[in-house]
């Protein structure tokens, strides 16, 4: 028989019964749909988190000493003293050092209202050079300021702004005045450590962090810092900048000797963090997707039950078939063009709603859509092969019938 044949039987059986039909097929456009529309949502999902984790960073590179694994800054210890940052700024390919330090608090108060804060982070001013400000600038070194992000400026009723003044109560027990000097832009963070979802509070590192230890290669006092961002003078020389730094620390600097037991320098790029988030997000997206496979299980368990009843009815139209001169693999042929274009016609229709709703499940999130073009091809093949993996038992067990036997049958 011509596959043309083939083709022409198998659309009229299908018209035939076209609420059977309708009903097997939907199976397949749900789980197509669904599968389309996760795969959307994820790839959407994915480009907006890079876009504002990558954006329009500097050559950065993030240093610090930690146990192995965890996420950036886990279990940092201060261990990066002056000596250190010099060398560091002494390496061909560094741009700037910019030291970073936590200074215990205990609260901000502001115009009466006080407010709790575990902690600000004390800095230099290079740590805003690619940051853009709501209100004012950057502090200066040896000068009581502050600068606060978004969500810090909100944390009293009366939202602060550039030129109040805020008193720090110190864990130690003393209170600092400072002045407001600047409020972030809320697009990103100053550094990879930080959370832009959190309160965060800026300081000078003169004259509010006071950590210190004897410097074990210049045997003098020295400020202490457990967290440093690398500049490096352009992204294309960040990997070997980030190779020396990685050689100097792990040997002639001060962090290599004070570091505890088990833990090791750790530097890590912006590359390196874009990686780590496309990596975790793929497999978010993968493991979310399978899911939604599922319910293409169950619509191929659809296509296999109406193959099987269609066989049971068309049993006396297979026995003439055969006694017309018909062979078992023109019967076979037959029963599988059925299947198969069951599941091609359900993951055509699928690949439309899943467009539609990959569309509207971005538009719902807020999220820019980023239709990942290469799953349609992929959906027509998963519904080609549904219909031919359910549609072959079926197709087999209608080859196998004998004519006589079927001529018989009522």
């Amino acid at each position: 028989m011509e596959f043309g044949e083939s083709l022409r039987m198998s659309l009229r059986a299908i018209r035939g019964h076209r609420v059977r039909s309708s009903l097997s097929a939907l199976g397949v456009v749900i789980g197509v749909a669904a599968v389309i529309t996760l795969v959307t949502l994820g790839t959407s999902l994915q480009a907006e988190i890079l876009s504002q984790v990558a954006g329009d960073r500097a050559p950065n590179m993030f240093v610090w000493v930690g146990p192995p694994g965890g996420r950036p800054g886990f279990g940092a210890q201060a261990v990066f003293t002056r000596h250190d940052i010099a060398g560091l700024r002494r390496i061909d390919g560094v741009a700037a050092v910019i030291p970073q330090g936590v200074v215990p608090v205990v609260a901000l108060a502001h115009d009466g209202e006080t407010v709790s804060q575990n902690n600000v982070v004390a800095t230099t001013p290079a740590q805003f050079r690619n940051r853009e400000f709501v209100a004012g600038g950057s502090f200066e070194q040896g000068e009581p300021e502050v600068v606060l992000n978004p969500i810090a400026a909100r944390l009293f009723e009366d939202r602060v702004t550039v030129g109040d003044r805020v008193s720090i109560q110190m864990a130690s027990g003393e209170t600092v005045n400072a002045r407001v000097v600047g409020v972030l832009d809320g697009s990103g963070g100053t550094g990879q450590f930080d959370d832009g979802a959190l309160p965060q509070v800026y300081v000078p590192t003169r004259p509010f962090y006071g950590s210190t230890v004897e410097s074990p290669t210049q045997g003098a006092k020295q400020h202490v810092y457990p967290l440093l961002t690398v500049v490096a003078e352009s992204h294309e020389a960040v990997p070997e900048t980030k190779a020396r730094v990685q050689s100097y620390l792990g040997s002639n600097a001060d962090a290599a000797r004070l570091a505890p037991d088990e833990y090791s320098v750790r530097v890590q790029t912006d590359r390196d963090l874009v990686r780590q988030v496309e990596e975790l997000l793929t497999t978010l997206t993968t493991f979310v997707t399978s899911i939604a496979v599922v319910s293409l299980v169950v619509a191929a368990l659809g296509i296999a039950n109406v193959m099987l009843v269609s066989v049971t009815e068309r049993t006396r139209e297979i026995g003439i078939m055969k006694a017309v001169g018909a062979q078992k693999r023109d019967v076979l042929q037959l029963f599988l063009t059925q299947a198969i274009l069951l599941g091609v016609i359900g993951s055509v229709f699928g690949v439309a709603v899943g467009a539609v709703g990959g569309y509207l499940a971005t538009d719902y999130v807020g999220l820019p859509l980023v239709f990942a073009a290469e799953v349609i091809p992929v959906a027509i093949a998963v519904g080609l092969v549904v219909g031919m993996v359910t549609g072959l038992y079926p197709a087999w067990s209608a080859a196998r019938v004998d004519p006589i036997d079927a001529l018989r049958y009522e």
